[in-house]
Protein backbone atom coordinates (compact mmCIF):
# COMPACT_ATOMS: atom_id res chain seq x y z
CA UNK A 1 0.00 0.00 0.00
CA UNK A 2 1.38 3.61 -0.89
CA UNK A 3 0.14 6.89 -0.88
CA UNK A 4 -0.32 7.21 -4.59
CA UNK A 5 -2.73 4.54 -4.37
CA UNK A 6 -5.07 5.50 -1.31
CA UNK A 7 -4.99 9.34 -3.78
CA UNK A 8 -5.97 7.35 -6.45
CA UNK A 9 -8.83 5.26 -4.36
CA UNK A 10 -9.77 9.01 -3.00
CA UNK A 11 -9.92 10.54 -6.10
CA UNK A 12 -11.32 8.04 -8.28
CA UNK A 13 -14.73 7.30 -6.60
CA UNK A 14 -17.16 4.73 -7.77
CA UNK A 15 -20.22 6.09 -8.51
CA UNK A 16 -21.80 4.10 -5.37
CA UNK A 17 -19.09 5.16 -3.20
CA UNK A 18 -20.04 8.93 -3.86
CA UNK A 19 -23.63 7.98 -3.39
CA UNK A 20 -23.00 6.95 -0.24
CA UNK A 21 -20.59 9.70 1.20
CA UNK A 22 -22.99 12.44 0.03
CA UNK A 23 -24.63 10.76 2.96
CA UNK A 24 -22.00 10.46 5.17
CA UNK A 25 -19.26 13.38 4.74
CA UNK A 26 -19.09 16.91 7.45
CA UNK A 27 -21.00 14.77 9.90
CA UNK A 28 -24.00 15.07 8.02
CA UNK A 29 -25.38 11.56 9.15
CA UNK A 30 -26.12 11.56 13.00
CA UNK A 31 -23.34 13.74 14.02
CA UNK A 32 -20.85 11.01 13.09
CA UNK A 33 -17.45 11.38 11.43
CA UNK A 34 -16.42 9.31 8.61
CA UNK A 35 -13.32 9.31 6.61
CA UNK A 36 -12.68 7.92 3.40
CA UNK A 37 -10.13 5.37 1.84
CA UNK A 38 -8.30 5.27 5.21
CA UNK A 39 -5.58 2.76 5.68
CA UNK A 40 -5.70 0.11 8.75
CA UNK A 41 -3.38 -2.50 8.84
CA UNK A 42 -2.28 -3.40 5.28
CA UNK A 43 -5.50 -2.87 4.14
CA UNK A 44 -7.92 0.69 2.92
CA UNK A 45 -11.01 0.82 4.14
CA UNK A 46 -13.70 2.50 2.13
CA UNK A 47 -15.25 4.40 4.83
CA UNK A 48 -14.34 4.24 8.67
CA UNK A 49 -15.85 5.79 11.84
CA UNK A 50 -12.86 5.68 14.32
CA UNK A 51 -15.03 6.98 17.61
CA UNK A 52 -17.64 4.17 16.92
CA UNK A 53 -15.05 1.61 15.40
CA UNK A 54 -17.37 0.93 12.20
CA UNK A 55 -16.00 0.04 8.82
CA UNK A 56 -18.19 0.36 5.77
CA UNK A 57 -17.03 -1.54 2.43
CA UNK A 58 -19.09 -1.72 -0.77
CA UNK A 59 -18.56 -4.64 -3.03
CA UNK A 60 -18.93 -4.77 -6.89
CA UNK A 61 -19.46 -7.75 -8.45
CA UNK A 62 -15.49 -7.74 -8.57
CA UNK A 63 -15.64 -9.21 -4.99
CA UNK A 64 -17.47 -12.89 -6.14
CA UNK A 65 -13.97 -13.96 -6.74
CA UNK A 66 -12.22 -12.95 -3.28
CA UNK A 67 -14.70 -14.22 -0.86
CA UNK A 68 -11.73 -15.63 1.31
CA UNK A 69 -10.08 -12.45 0.76
CA UNK A 70 -12.76 -10.40 2.17
CA UNK A 71 -13.35 -13.18 4.93
CA UNK A 72 -9.36 -12.78 6.21
CA UNK A 73 -9.77 -8.78 6.05
CA UNK A 74 -13.10 -8.76 8.24
CA UNK A 75 -11.26 -11.12 10.82
CA UNK A 76 -8.45 -8.99 10.96
CA UNK A 77 -10.43 -5.93 11.49
CA UNK A 78 -12.88 -6.82 14.01
CA UNK A 79 -9.24 -8.55 16.31
CA UNK A 80 -8.74 -4.96 16.27
CA UNK A 81 -12.39 -3.83 17.24
CA UNK A 82 -14.13 -2.75 14.24
CA UNK A 83 -17.62 -3.80 13.03
CA UNK A 84 -17.80 -4.47 9.31
CA UNK A 85 -20.86 -3.63 7.62
CA UNK A 86 -20.50 -4.66 3.92
CA UNK A 87 -23.22 -4.05 1.20
CA UNK A 88 -23.09 -4.57 -2.66
CA UNK A 89 -23.62 -1.87 -4.67
CA UNK A 90 -26.95 -3.34 -5.64
CA UNK A 91 -28.19 -2.53 -1.95
CA UNK A 92 -27.14 1.12 -2.45
CA UNK A 93 -29.29 1.25 -5.45
CA UNK A 94 -32.43 -1.34 -4.63
CA UNK A 95 -32.51 -0.20 -0.72
CA UNK A 96 -30.49 3.19 -0.21
CA UNK A 97 -32.57 3.75 3.36
CA UNK A 98 -32.44 -0.11 4.37
CA UNK A 99 -28.25 0.46 4.17
CA UNK A 100 -28.81 3.87 5.82
CA UNK A 101 -31.00 1.99 8.56
CA UNK A 102 -27.93 -0.63 8.95
CA UNK A 103 -25.55 2.06 9.30
CA UNK A 104 -27.80 4.12 11.68
CA UNK A 105 -27.87 1.10 14.20
CA UNK A 106 -24.09 0.40 13.95
CA UNK A 107 -23.34 3.61 14.96
CA UNK A 108 -26.13 4.94 17.65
Amino acid sequence: MNKNNIKNLRQNMTEFEQKLWKNLRDRRFCNVKFRRQVPIGNYIVDFVCFDKRVIIELDGSGHFEQIEYDEKRNKFFEEQGYKVLRFWNNDLNNNFNGVLDKIYKAVI
